[in-house]
């Protein structure tokens, strides 16, 4: 059966002299592993660009049940990235590819996961500004729509964050996994602001650095399996370069 579906590129791998294999987020079927012809020809390196991780394509494809690798007809850019080479938002691009390899795995749609995607994605390129803490709050956003964002406010009273429960608490937790109260009004602040208001908020290296790993290690706790990452320390070298 032909269908048509927009997606995100998550993953690309060689599979063969003329194909790759690309893992796929798409809206009509969630994530997907794809046979993508690549023969060498003057198309393609257009191919290989639009593959990029977290590239937004429309494409279609035979899909047929209880197969693995569906194999994709046509597929072209659905939005252009128009500041794909600015190196701050390409490092976070990868960083978030990264992770999103690691947190979505199930294969069935989501369409408001792909929706919240689909648009951070986009509000990523044409942000204005230094998009240094976009990172950051896309993370505990995307925790929403994998079952574990943060719990409560953070206060006076309550200025500690538990890692483990998830929440803001009184006092320091007898266990290591907690931010301290000054990353964590800094994760608190973040969880009612949008994109725009995140990246106006002027931190040093050293707090973002903090929220950053705390934010990880919250992943860590709540994601089975979730792996050290390889992408941070590229991107805490580019941002802490050009914040």
């Amino acid at each position: 059966m032909l269908a048509s579906t927009r997606g995100i590129v998550f993953h690309t791998l060689p599979y063969s002299d003329t194909t790759v294999i690309s893992r796929i987020y798409t809206e009509a079927y969630g994530l997907r592993s794809y046979l993508v012809n690549a023969a060498h020809s003057r198309r393609s390196a257009s191919k290989a660009r639009l593959l990029q991780p977290l590239s937004l394509v429309e494409l279609v494809a035979y899909e047929k049940e209880n197969r693995g690798l569906q194999r994709i007809r046509e597929i072209r850019t659905e939005v252009h990235y128009i500041n794909r080479e600015d190196i701050r938002r390409s490092s976070i691009l990868l960083f978030l590819d990264e992770v999103l390899c690691q947190v979505i795995r199930e294969e069935e749609k989501n369409p408001l996961l792909f929706e919240f995607l689909h648009s951070s994605l986009q509000i990523l390129d044409v942000l204005p500004g230094n998009p240094s803490n976009f990172h950051l709050s896309f993370l505990l956003q995307l925790s929403k729509y994998l079952g574990f964002f943060p719990h409560g406010n953070y206060s006076e009273f309550c200025p500690w964050f538990d890692l483990k429960a998830g929440e803001f608490v009184p006092e320091e937790p007898a266990h290591p996994l907690h931010l301290d109260p000054a990353a964590g009004k800094i994760l608190g602040n973040f969880l009612f602001m949008d994109y725009g208001g995140c990246c106006e908020v002027a931190l040093s290296g050293e707090q973002r650095r903090a929220v950053l790993h705390g934010i990880i290690s919250y992943y860590g706790t709540h994601v089975e399996g979730f792996p050290s990452l390889k992408s941070v320390q590229v991107l805490e070298e580019v941002l802490g370069e050009l914040a």
